[in-house]
């Protein structure tokens, strides 16, 4: 059984920032690569930011130059830093991970989700 576990959403004003984790635990043989997406109420779930094992990264054009991934495999955790926040990226946030469970078996995984509110 694995498990995707987030924390750090909160609410806040316009501008500030917040930090979001995603630890996953259970039965891991190895974590590939590892993301964060967001869905607004009304709109689809859409990527906001994926990071490799190796650590090569990609963003939404969105919140390029706001938001920071990165990760620590030690911990098999994911992090999402962001920054100069707007309204717009008020959504719930989901942790996304590819976990393999056992050699050559791989499975993606979701997290619970946890709320990022931003006031004007």
């Amino acid at each position: 059984q694995v498990q995707l576990v987030e924390s750090g959403g909160g609410f806040l004003q316009a501008g500030g920032s917040l930090r979001l984790s995603c630890a996953a635990s259970g039965s891991i043989f190895s974590v590939g690569a590892m993301g964060w997406y967001r869905q607004a109420p009304g709109k689809q779930r859409e990527l906001v930011a994926t990071i490799s094992g190796g650590g090569s990264t990609n963003y939404a054009s969105s919140v390029k130059g706001r938001f920071t991934i990165s990760r620590d495999n030690a911990k098999n955790t994911v992090y999402l830093q962001m920054n100069s926040l707007k309204p717009e990226d008020t959504a719930v946030y989901y942790c996304n991970a590819e976990i393999e469970v056992v050699r050559m078996l791989k499975y993606g995984y979701w997290g619970q989700g946890t709320q990022v509110t931003v006031s004007s």
